[in-house]
């Protein structure tokens, strides 16, 4: 996390390497170009000539492995130009500093639309899967969400949108990977999301349908206990508005933190 002071982007469009991939990573988004884009500490000769492991440069630090097994990287874009257009979008919604308002979008959506596939998106059945961004694309103006790390623990989703041309986060469970369970990778995901929403009062919005933690002794040994508890006082610390849509269940262990959410947020919807 940066100082919360400003909001600060880092954009990646060759290669970085040594001490200067730490400039970036203090930055609050990092995005990168496929392809033409890399970040490590040390290439691939000298992790040849230390470890002898082979390896290339796209797989030490490309743009895939930061966007997908690393989440050093927010996002990854196919050129230069849309990189640049991308991150325009994101400034569209993010204040000049934490003192600031964020920016005020005209909204021609009308709030009281019938949304009609909302009936039928998420289903009766509580094993059921389905794509909680549906959700969130059909709740949000004009259908407009900028996810941030959309292909880095896809078991939740973080991004922004807007309500009544207002900037708003959203956060929620997406039951169609591991049937929304969090884990390691997404309370850091989303602990991280909602710290930079309240230190640019920006309100959040949860939208919960989750089973539990992730079992096994893979997590156990990452410090799930430690990194959900991340996500219970990010939420617990947040003084922004919040509002939580459970959309079908929030149910065993798994209460524990989200009734911290629950009860945390300004207001409950069931």
């Amino acid at each position: 996390m940066s100082s919360g002071v400003i909001p600060q982007i880092s954009l990646i469009m060759g290669p970085c390497a040594g001490g200067a991939v730490y400039s970036p990573a203090l930055t609050d988004f990092t995005f990168m170009v496929r392809d033409s884009s890399y970040l490590f500490i040390t290439g691939p000769d000298v992790v040849k000539a230390v470890t002898n492991e082979e390896v290339t440069q796209e797989q030490l630090g490309g743009a895939k492995t930061h966007t997908t097994t690393s989440g050093v990287a927010h996002g990854a874009f196919n050129n230069d130009i849309e990189a640049l257009q991308n991150i325009r979008d994101l400034i569209n919604y993010l204040p000049l500093s934490n003192r600031d308002p964020a920016p005020v979008r005209v909204c021609d959506d009308p709030w009281d639309r019938d949304v009609f596939n909302l009936d039928t998106a998420v289903p009766l059945e509580n094993t059921a899967s389905y794509n909680m961004l549906d959700v969130v694309y059909a709740l949000v103006d004009e259908g407009d969400f900028f996810e941030i790390m959309p292909d880095y623990a896809k078991n939740i989703i973080v991004g922004f949108a807007r309500m009544d041309g207002r900037t708003v986060g959203i956060v929620g469970n997406n039951p169609k990977y591991a049937a929304g369970c969090l884990d390691i990778n997404a309370s850091v995901k989303g602990a991280r999301f909602v710290r930079f929403c309240d230190a640019f009062n920006i309100p959040l919005i949860t939208l919960e349908d989750v089973p539990g933690f992730l079992p096994g002794t893979a997590q156990e040994y990452g410090g799930i206990i430690r990194q959900g508890a991340k996500l219970i006082y990010a939420y617990a610390e947040a003084t922004v508005p919040k509002i939580t849509v459970i959309t079908r269940k929030a149910c065993c262990f798994f209460v524990l933190c989200y009734c911290w959410i629950f009860f945390f947020s300004n207001y409950q919807v069931f």
